[in-house]
């Protein structure tokens, strides 16, 4: 990656025309080819940026710009495109360059599996019981967890970070298939995230399936109620 601290204007054209007047402001140039163009501020988010498969070309400010004080022109345009990121540096403050190497990828925490592996440990906040088994199969994909309850009931689990009425749905069509295995009954559905939408419990609920709010940090162990104000 290269990252160029430069005092430049900026020109798109294209689907859209937009200009950049002259100021300071940071270049970037990833590996991919894409080419964003930052402010101090708007978080994330460039102000203008020429996203792949695009080709970059560096060339020699004309007479005109040459006089108005430029001192190298990028040419960005897009391969697919009629699309085109002009960028005209007039000073370079700092210029960096820099090989990242391979990106692993994100990886979430608190995701449904860390959600599942730890529920299926702790099924007593699903009151009690036992595992049967976690990924249990059904005709349509399997759910997340069956548990018996202390009664001897069957329990369907379908574990989601956010709660909301496709997952509802989802379980209803779950708990329908494996109602019809006679060695499965009694059976009842359990509707557990770490945050539920209210229009999603009023289905759960309306449906006879319970919800059940899960909080990722204490299931962790790092939760620390003694340090809560309330």
């Amino acid at each position: 990656m290269r990252t160029v601290f430069a005092q430049c204007s900026v020109e798109y054209s294209g689907r859209l025309d937009a200009h950049l007047e002259l100021a300071n402001r940071l270049l970037m140039v990833k590996a991919d080819g894409s080419v964003l163009v930052h402010s101090d501020g708007g978080s994330y988010k460039p102000l203008n940026w020429m996203s792949p498969p695009c080709a970059m070309s560096v060339r020699e400010p004309d007479a005109e710009e040459a006089q108005a004080g430029v001192s190298e022109v990028w040419e960005v345009a897009n391969q697919k495109t009629d699309d085109l990121l002009v960028i005209r540096l007039f000073e370079v403050l700092a210029d960096y360059a820099h090989d990242l190497g391979l990106e692993p990828g994100l990886v979430k925490d608190g995701v449904e599996a860390h959600l599942q592996a730890l529920l299926a440990q702790q099924v007593d906040r699903l009151g009690g019981g036992s595992l049967v088994r976690r990924e249990y199969p059904t005709p349509i994909g399997p759910v997340d967890l069956m548990i018996r309850d202390p009664e001897g009931t069957y329990v369907a689990v379908e574990v989601k970070r956010r709660g909301e009425i496709d997952g509802v749905e989802q379980l209803t069509r779950y708990l329908d298939l494996l109602g019809r295995d006679p060695l499965l009954q009694p059976l009842r559905g359990i509707f557990a995230a770490q945050i539920i939408k209210p229009q999603a419990r009023v289905l759960a609920e309306d449906r006879g399936i319970e919800c059940v709010t899960l909080d990722y940090d204490e299931m962790r162990g790092i939760d620390h109620p003694e340090d809560r104000l309330f």
